[in-house]
């Protein structure tokens, strides 16, 4: 591998642990809304959030170029205060990331947290919990899987991401040229074999993620199952 296939991997590594990082933050009180809240905007959400699941990304890629760049409102924002604008840019295609992979977060941790229910946090708080300790103590243990599997996913698929990250970043080298564009670029190029190294490596790192989320999918139910039975 080149130094510039090198740079690419450094940079998707970056922008899949930022958009990880990022989306958990962001996602768990959100999932825990949607899981929970009676609001007639429940469904309007729950369909926002979905939206980049049916969306073309090169849809979600131009409007987030138009708002970003230096006439949009964003980016012509930041130029008119003395900033650079966020097209082709690091930080652009970060927005896009998280924003492209929000349902890869959101869904995995509401599904967790309406499997949990209320029960649990309610006998917390007669005990004396308060909301902080609720979280930390019955929270993350009970839905221990759900946050490694939306971390698991929100990661390998912003390392997959092709069609936002070329709108929005183009191919820039170190600066927005993920491995995705990257083999793009190296297909264009007709060096279909650094293009075969980069995406047989991706293939390996998304069946991978594959076995991690089904193995998890298939050990929560049965270990939920065995408590019940050692409870009774």
């Amino acid at each position: 591998m080149s130094p510039n296939d090198w740079q690419a991997v450094w940079l998707t590594l970056q922008l899949g642990l930022a958009t990880t990082v990022i989306l958990l933050v962001l996602a768990t009180p959100l999932a825990w809304w949607l899981a929970f809240s009676r609001s007639r905007w429940r469904t309007p959400v729950q369909a926002l959030v979905a939206l980049p699941l049916v969306l073309p990304p090169t849809v979600l890629g131009f409007y987030l170029l138009l708002l970003l760049g230096p006439q949009g409102a964003v980016g012509g924002t930041l130029e008119a205060l003395g900033f650079r604008h966020l097209a082709f840019s690091f930080t652009g295609i970060l927005i896009g990331s998280v924003l492209y992979s929000l349902p890869f977060a959101v869904q995995p941790l509401a599904e967790s947290f309406r499997t949990m229910g209320v029960r649990p946090l309610q006998i917390a708080a007669s005990l004396g919990a308060g909301s902080w300790d609720r979280f930390r103590s019955v929270v993350l243990p009970l839905c221990k899987g759900g946050f490694i599997v939306a971390a698991t996913l929100t990661f390998a698929h912003t390392l997959g991401e092709f069609g936002v990250i070329l709108m929005v970043g183009g191919s820039i080298p170190g600066e927005t040229q993920v491995l995705s564009v990257l083999i793009y670029d190296h297909t264009e190029a007709l060096n279909y074999a650094a293009a075969q190294r980069l995406s047989l490596g991706l293939l390996v790192f998304a069946l991978a993620v594959l076995l991690v989320v089904y193995g998890f999918n298939y050990r929560e139910p049965s270990r939920q199952r065995h408590n019940q039975q050692a409870e009774q």
